[in-house]
């Protein structure tokens, strides 16, 4: 067995050897990858940003750029905050906000209270078909916005609505709900307590489902009644998810629109006329944009300050 080191490889291209290709794929010295393991993530967000950039970023800066001017067309002309100034002096402005705060604080309490009670009556283990109720519970929420209002039209209406009809079997007289300022803005909130309330019922049943049974079980060896059980435990482990649900309906009851459109145009008087359904009026009837997209900002504003409040007096302490 000899013990003489090996000899040296010979040099590629060798007299008697075959050069070896260089590997497919593999960088030539001095150009840089343009697709490396690291760019993938870029790679995969790129068409979420681009369609933000065009169809979120575009519009909101082009929308400021038109709240600070007037004309149509072509003839549009610089105006600085002019339409916001118009906006602070313009009556109808204020009522549509009143209309809309006023539905705010009386229907979303409203709602969020039923879902609640909605959420702990399905959470019992002593209802029966639980999943059929549940089903029962969360359809209302998968009627469109257009349909709700229209059926709604159908049971409101003074002299042939199935509301009135029920009425009178108790002795009650007509309402005219739909053509009395008083009695639209109770139809308002019938229908969008409606269409929401199942679906704020099933995000409040996933958090009783998530919340450990160990708890309540402590609390009745302790000797905790149900509504203290309920204060002290089911309602603090809820926070997350009533913080959520107060913030989304915020924003959604400001946003309303479809509803009082279609159920009452925003009549009578004005009476259901809100800040999101103003908006559209100055935009496609009377082709205000400018003034329009002032609206929108200051909708923005408030939405932004009411949310940043909620988050604030709710959020979790830490």
């Amino acid at each position: 067995m000899s013990l003489a080191p090996p000899e040296p490889a010979p040099a590629t291209g060798a007299p008697g050897r075959r050069a070896v290709p260089p590997r497919a794929g593999r960088a030539r010295p001095g150009r840089r990858r343009v697709l490396t393991r690291g760019s993938v993530p870029y790679l995969l967000i790129m068409p979420a940003v681009l369609g933000f950039a065009v169809f979120k970023a575009y519009p909101i800066a082009d929308s400021l750029w038109i709240s600070l001017t007037t004309g149509n067309g072509d003839d549009r002309r610089f105006a600085g905050l002019a339409n916001y100034r118009r906006l602070l002096d313009d009556p109808l402005f204020w009522t549509a906000l009143k209309n809309t705060g006023l539905i705010l604080v009386v229907q979303v309490p409203l709602m969020l209270g039923l879902a609640l009670l909605v959420a702990l009556g399905l959470n019992s283990t002593r209802v029966r078909l639980r999943p059929l109720w549940r089903l029962g519970v969360f359809v209302p929420s998968l009627t469109g916005l257009v349909a709700a209002g229209v059926m709604f039209s159908v049971i409101l209406n003074r002299d042939a609505g199935l509301l009135n009809w029920v009425l009178s079997l108790f002795g009650v007289d007509r309402v005219n709900w739909l053509g009395s300022s008083s009695w639209a803005r109770v139809g308002v909130v019938l229908v969008i307590t409606w269409h929401y309330t199942g679906y704020n019922a099933v995000m409040y049943l996933a958090g009783l489902q998530g919340v450990p049974a160990e708890l309540y079980e402590a609390a009745m060896v302790d000797g905790a009644g149900p509504i203290r059980r309920f204060v002290s435990i089911t309602l603090p482990q809820l926070r997350p998810i009533l913080l959520l649900t107060v913030v989304l309906s915020t924003i959604g009851t400001l946003q309303l629109f479809d509803e009082p459109y279609v159920l009452t145009g925003g009549g009578p008087d004005n009476a259901t006329l809100t800040v999101t359904m103003y908006l559209y009026n100055n935009g496609f009837k009377y082709f205000d944009f400018g003034y329009a997209s002032a609206l929108a900002y200051a909708l923005a504003l408030l939405v932004s300050v009411l949310g940043i409040l909620q988050v604030r007096l709710m959020g979790e302490r830490r």
